[in-house]
């Protein structure tokens, strides 16, 4: 069955944690719908290999009306989780429990809508302190799969499992 996936997105995103997993999601026959702050805007990678054009601003949506969340690492989750609707968007997904998938530097996100409390979780290096601060059970592994409802990634390294586990999650 078609799900409907939310990636959240913005410049700076890691070109290949949103161009890999977002063309086996579509390939499985899902949807997905870029947002950010602004409908039509064009945000880049920070590798500069990829360009999306944002499906809608944040203002025009509402978790209830997608089935699964995409947050792609790089610097994006970062910068996004500096806007309120963002931080609250990601909190309606957690707290609805629909599947959430978070490769790199995205689980910053989840950190700022306080989400991670005994969720076991990975990501990158650099946020891992971040993400024992907030009360996670940090694993060092390529995939962590939590409750059947949580997907978390390391690296670009990782992508084939994280792919793997997302397709999981999202055929159920």
């Amino acid at each position: 069955m078609s799900k409907k996936i939310a990636v959240v997105l913005t410049s700076s995103f890691e070109d290949s944690e949103y161009t890999e997993p977002a063309k086996a999601f579509e390939e499985a026959g899902h949807t997905l719908t870029t947002i950010e702050k602004e409908k039509g805007k064009t945000v880049e990678g920070k590798q500069g290999e990829a360009k999306v054009e944002i499906d809608a601003g944040i203002d025009e949506v509402q978790p209830n009306e997608f089935d699964a969340l995409f947050i792609p690492g790089g610097f994006s989750p970062d910068i996004l989780r500096a806007d309120d609707r963002f931080v609250n968007f990601v909190k309606e997904f957690m707290n609805a429990e629909k599947p959430v998938f978070a490769i790199c530097h995205g689980p910053q996100l989840l950190i700022t809508a306080e989400t991670l409390k005994g969720r076991d979780v990975t990501g990158y290096k650099s946020i891992q302190v971040d993400l024992k601060n907030a009360g996670a059970n940090f694993h060092d592994k390529e995939v962590v799969v939590c409750q059947n409802q949580l997907v978390t990634s390391r690296t670009p390294e990782d992508l084939p499992a994280f792919t793997r586990e997302s397709l999981k999650l999202l055929a159920n």
